[in-house]
């Protein structure tokens, strides 16, 4: 299963190139918090705290820790920063949340 974890689309990248992703804005950070971060390293540790905060307990995570628990997720993002992004944030989330 493809999910796209960003609030806004990828540039550059067709809806008909990406028809069979599901597209969850709700697993996003919030704007304030994607802006205040702006894939920063040094604020890596707290953008994770202030994220988790934000999605815990949401329906968008519930759903997807529950197909997590049956089939393997495929996290998409458009950000060009590979290390320091909210999918690799949440896939640390749902890991250790399974």
């Amino acid at each position: 299963m493809f999910v796209l974890v960003d609030r806004i689309w990828p540039r550059g990248v067709t809806r008909e190139r990406l028809k069979n992703v599901i597209w969850i804005k709700d697993l996003s950070p919030s704007n304030q918090l994607r802006k205040w971060f702006s894939h920063e390293s040094s604020k890596w540790d707290e953008f994770k705290k202030r994220y988790y905060m934000e999605i815990e307990g949401t329906q968008a995570i519930k759903d997807i820790m529950m197909v997590a628990k049956q089939k393997n997720i495929v996290l998409l993002y458009g950000s060009k920063e590979r290390s320091f992004n909210n999918a690799v944030a949440l896939k640390d989330f749902i890991e250790r949340n399974l």
